[in-house]
C-alpha cells in the first residue's frame, strides 16, 4: 500500500527558544503540539494517532496522558535516535492511509542543552567499542576520514557545508548560531577528533516541534494550505561483524525507496533537508541519496554548492542543526522546514522560487555503522 496523497501535513510549530531551562519536557511537548493544532486549526480532542519522540520512559503513553489525548486508537513512539521523526512521519502517513487514525500528532521535546543527560543505558555494543575510546565524535571522525581516503574529500569541502548553514542563519531570528563563517574560520576552529574541527559540528540547543497529519477528506475540510506526502523509505544499517564500509549511510536504502513511492528523482527536487549532525553528514547522505555521484560529495557542496539562489541544490535553509537548531533528535527539524519551503513561509531571504517538491532525510545513530535512515519527499498540495 503507498502512501501516496493518502495524508497531508496540515499544521507545524517549532519552538522559537533554544535554552529552556524553567520548562519540563512534557511542557514543551505540550506547547508544540498545542501550537501546531491552532496552526492546523484542530483541537486536542480531534487527535486519534499520537506519535512521540524523546527519551522518557513509557514516554509516548505518558505524554498522550499529559496531553489529555484520550480519544487515541493508534499510538508509535519508534526510536531510531535522530532519524525518529522522519520516521515517525511515514508511520503517520501510513496508519492514516490504513484506516487507523484520521488526525495524527507528531511531536519532539529534549533539553539536552539544561540537562546535560545521560541518555539511559548503553547499546550493546558499548561493552566491547567504548573501552577502546569511541564516542560519537570519533565515530564520525572515522567515516570522514575514510571518505577522505576514498575519494580524496578535504577539510575546506567540509568546511562549506557549515559556510552554507551560517549563510542561510544569519536570516533566522531565531537560529542559536547567527554569525556568518568563512572556510577559513571553520577550519581555524579547535579539532576535535581529527578531520572534525568545533565548527564542523552541530550545537546543543533545548527545543521541540511539532506536525499535524490528517487524511485528505480532513485536510480538505481545513481550507488550509497543507503539504502532501509522496513517497516514505527507510532502513537500517548495522556493523555486519566488522565488514563495514564506512563511506555509506543507510540512505542508499532509504532514498531509492522513497523516490519511487513519490514517481519523482533527485532531479526534481527544489529543496532538501539533509540531517547535519556533522558536515561529513550532509556530504555522505547527498550522494547516497543520488544528488551525486559517490565520491563526488566534496565537490558538490563546495563554492556555495549548497546555498539557495547561487548552489547547486538549496539545503538547510533554516541554518540546519550545524547552526539553527538541534535538541538531540534533529530530524523533527528537517521537517518543518521542508513545510515552510513549500508553503513559502521560510524566511524571505532564503525562500526557494517556486519551491514544489521537498525532500526530508533523518540520519540516527553512528554514520557508517549503526544508524537508521528515513527519507520523505513532500510536495505541495496538486504536486
Amino acid at each position: 500500500m503507498s502512501i501516496r496523497g493518502k495524508a497531508y501535513i496540515v499544521g507545524s510549530y517549532e519552538h522559537p527558544d533554544r535554552v529552556i531551562p524553567d520548562k519540563s519536557v512534557n511542557q514543551i511537548h505540550a506547547e508544540v503540539a498545542i501550537a501546531a493544532l491552532n496552526d492546523a486549526g484542530l483541537k486536542l480532542s480531534d487527535v486519534d494517532g499520537y506519535f512521540y519522540t524523546g527519551t522518557l520512559s513509557m514516554g509516548g503513553t505518558a505524554t498522550a496522558e499529559y496531553l489529555g489525548l484520550n480519544n487515541l486508537s493508534y499510538l508509535d513512539t519508534t526510536m531510531t535516535g535522530g532519524s525518529s521523526p522522519v520516521f515517525h512521519l511515514g508511520h503517520a502517513a501510513a496508519a492514516i492511509a490504513a484506516g487507523k487514525c484520521k488526525v495524527a500528532l507528531v511531536t519532539l521535546a529534549a533539553r539536552p542543552r539544561s540537562e546535560r543527560q545521560n541518555r539511559g543505558q548503553p547499546n550493546p555494543e558499548a561493552s566491547f567499542e567504548q573501552v577502546f575510546g569511541t564516542n560519537t565524535i570519533t565515530m564520525y571522525a572515522l567515516a570522514a576520514q575514510r571518505h577522505m581516503y576514498e575519494y580524496g574529500t578535504t577539510s575546506e569541502q567540509l568546511a562549506w557545508v557549515k559556510v552554507a548553514a551560517s549563510r542561510h542563519a544569519q536570516y533566522n531570528p531565531h537560529a542559536f548560531l547567527q554569525k556568518v563563517v568563512t572556510v577559513e574560520e571553520v577550519l581555524a576552529s579547535r579539532l576535535l577528533s581529527d578531520p572534525l574541527h568545533l565548527l564542523d559540528t552541530c550545537v546543543v540547543t533545548d527545543s521541540g516541534g511539532a506536525v499535524v497529519l490528517a487524511s485528505p477528506e480532513v485536510a480538505k475540510s481545513l481550507g488550509r494550505t497543507s503539504v502532501k506526502l509522496l513517497g516514505q523509505g527507510e532502513a537500517v544499517k548495522h556493523g555486519n561483524n566488522g565488514r563495514i564500509d564506512l563511506t555509506h549511510t543507510g540512505a542508499v536504502w532509504s532514498g531509492p525507496r522513497a523516490f519511487a513511492e513519490a514517481g519523482v528523482t533527485p532531479a526534481d527536487i527544489n529543496y532538501a533537508s539533509i540531517y547535519d549532525s556533522f558536515t561529513i553528514t550532509v556530504i555522505e547522505t547527498l550522494e547516497d541519496l543520488g544528488f551525486c555521484e559517490k565520491g563526488k560529495g566534496g565537490q558538490f557542496v563546495a563554492d556555495a554548492g549548497l546555498q539557495v539562489h547561487e548552489g547547486k541544490l538549496p539545503v538547510n535553509t533554516d541554518g540546519g542543526g550545524l547552526c539553527n537548531n538541534h535538541p538531540g533528535m534533529g530530524g523533527m527539524m528537517k521537517i518543518l522546514e521542508a513545510v515552510r519551503q513549500l508553503q513559502g513561509t521560510a524566511q524571505p531571504e532564503v525562500q526557494v522560487p517556486n519551491c514544489r517538491l521537498a525532500l526530508v532525510h533523518g540520519t540516527g545513530g553512528s554514520l557508517g555503522t549503526r544508524m537508521g535512515s528515513a527519507t520523505v519527499i513532500l510536495g505541495q498540495e496538486d504536486a
